[in-house]
C-alpha cells in the first residue's frame, strides 16, 4: 500500500505555489503598468525634461521679445464717476480683448483719482494698460517674448492658469508612479537587483554631493 504524503508538506508545497503565483502577477502587471505608463506619460516628460533646459538658459531667447504700443480712446463714460465701483471694469477688459486681441489673464485693476491700470498676462506675454479717466484716452503696451519664454513659463506655471497647475500636479503624479513602478519592476530582475540599486543609492548621494559642493 503506498504511503500518504504528509499533509503539512502538501500545506507547504501549496502555500509555496501561491507564493510564487502571486509575485508573477505583481511582476507581470508591474510591468504592464510601467511601460504604458512611460508611453502616456512620454510627452510630459520630454517636454518637462526640455523645458527643464531652456529655463535653465533664459539668455537663448532674449532676443525674441517684441513690444507694441498702441494709443486710442474708449468711451469715458466707463471710467467716470466719484468712486472705484463706478468704473465700468468688465466692459473696460472685454474691449481690449475683442478690439485689441489682448488675451492672458487680468492680474491687476487699478483705479485711482485720475487713472485706471490694467494689467495682463499670460504665459510669456503681457499687457499694460493706462486710461485717464476723465477723457478716456488710453496707452497700451504689449509684449510678446517669444516661443522660449512661453514654454520656461508653462513649466513653472506661471500666469498659466488654475487649469495647467491641475495638469503639473498630474504629471509629477504619473512620474513617481512611473519611477515606483520601475523599482518594483527591478526588485524581481533578480540578477540586475542588487547592482541597480547600488545605482540608485548612488545616484541619490551624488544629487547630495552636488547640492553640497556646487550650490552656493
Amino acid at each position: 500500500m503506498p504511503k500518504s504524503r504528509p499533509l503539512r508538506s502538501i500545506t507547504t508545497v501549496s502555500a509555496g505555489s501561491r507564493s510564487l503565483h502571486l509575485r508573477r502577477l505583481t511582476a507581470k502587471y508591474t510591468r504592464w503598468l510601467h511601460i504604458y505608463g512611460s508611453m502616456v506619460s512620454f510627452g510630459l516628460v520630454f517636454f518637462f525634461a526640455v523645458t527643464g533646459l531652456t529655463l535653465n538658459h533664459p539668455q537663448w531667447f532674449e532676443k525674441a521679445q517684441r513690444s507694441a504700443t498702441v494709443k486710442g480712446t474708449l468711451d469715458a463714460a466707463w471710467t467716470a464717476g466719484a468712486t472705484e465701483a463706478d468704473v465700468k471694469k468688465l466692459e473696460i477688459v472685454e474691449y481690449f480683448r475683442n478690439h485689441h486681441g489682448i488675451h492672458g489673464a487680468v492680474t491687476d485693476f487699478r483705479v485711482d483719482d485720475r487713472e485706471c491700470g490694467l494689467t495682463f498676462k499670460g504665459p510669456g506675454y503681457a499687457a499694460d494698460v493706462f486710461i485717464d479717466r476723465a477723457s478716456g484716452r488710453f496707452e497700451l503696451t504689449e509684449t510678446r517674448m517669444g516661443l522660449g519664454a512661453i514654454v520656461n513659463d508653462l513649466h513653472k506655471g506661471r500666469d498659466a492658469g488654475p487649469g495647467w497647475k491641475i495638469f503639473i500636479d498630474v504629471s509629477a503624479g504619473l512620474l513617481v508612479f512611473i519611477s515606483l513602478t520601475g523599482l518594483i519592476l527591478l526588485w524581481f530582475v533578480h540578477k540586475h537587483r542588487t547592482a541597480g540599486f547600488l545605482l540608485l543609492v548612488a545616484g541619490s548621494l551624488m544629487v547630495g554631493l552636488i547640492y553640497a559642493t556646487l550650490v552656493p
